[in-house]
């Protein structure tokens, strides 16, 4: 099974993200790594796993990268019942109720059209001491066996 990995991004962090993930998948899985800018829904394949990757802008909003692809999954409503993902959010705790929003967005637009969400949802805060991209590897380590359960 292979493993589409989706990213969000309004600074560049979510890119790294997704590299550092994609490596941790590349032994297996032959990721292929995309801004959410430049990946069209109807590419969405439940034969993938897919792995979220979304920061939170603003007031607790999507970043622009990651705009037009919820907007067009709003506007096509695709089926994605089969489709399988995880997720790994970004946030600051010092915003407080809006912390990990962008994640959490993206979680309910997937699930709201039928796809199923697995393993831990991460939170990454950027408050914290933990660079995304190392927290972001030791998360990627689980998803293999998650891979697999498909």
């Amino acid at each position: 099974m292979g493993a589409v990995i989706l990213y969000g991004t309004e600074t560049g962090t979510g890119e790294l993200v997704a590299d550092a993930i994609a490596d941790v998948l590349a032994a297996d899985h032959d990721p292929a790594v995309y801004d959410m800018a430049e990946y069209a829904v109807e590419d969405l394949d439940a034969g993938d796993f897919l792995v979220v990757i979304c920061s939170t802008y603003g007031e607790g909003e999507l970043p622009s990268s990651a705009l037009p692809f919820a907007d067009e999954l709003d506007e096509i409503k695709p089926d994605l019942t089969g489709l399988r993902f995880a997720v790994f959010g970004m946030g600051d705790t010092v915003y407080g109720d809006t912390y990990n929003r962008g994640g959490e967005i993206m979680a309910a637009k997937l699930s709201d059209l039928g796809a199923v969400q697995v393993g831990e949802h991460f939170r990454h805060d950027a408050s914290s001491a933990v660079k995304p991209a190392k927290a972001a590897e030791e998360w990627a380590e689980a998803l293999p066996a998650l891979i697999a359960q498909g």
